[in-house]
């Protein structure tokens, strides 16, 4: 059995026309093993908004996640992180 995904942290490309990132967050937080989803809208394009995602559970689906944003317009531009296991494993701080 595959450990499970916990946290993903995604770069989403979205149309400027097409669902609210309210109704994004919505239809992805309402998805099964997602916990919670945070939703940041990191540059505004004429054709499209880059996101910045942080989706968070107890075991997500990443296919499903895929073919739901898919379903709404949006494309996953990079995965930028991932944590898998039996828990979260922050990343440490480094003292400056």
């Amino acid at each position: 059995m595959q450990a499970p995904i916990r946290r993903l942290l995604l770069d989403i490309l979205k149309p400027i026309k097409g669902p609210s990132i309210v109704d994004v967050a919505r239809s992805i937080a309402s998805l099964p093993g997602i916990d919670g989803v945070n939703i940041t809208v990191k540059e505004i394009d004429v054709d499209t908004i880059t996101l910045s995602m942080t989706v968070e559970g107890a075991s997500i689906d990443f296919d499903m996640l895929q073919r739901k944003l898919e379903e709404l317009g949006c494309a996953i531009h990079s995965i930028d992180q991932v944590v898998a296991g039996k828990r979260i494993v922050e990343e440490p701080k480094l003292e400056e």
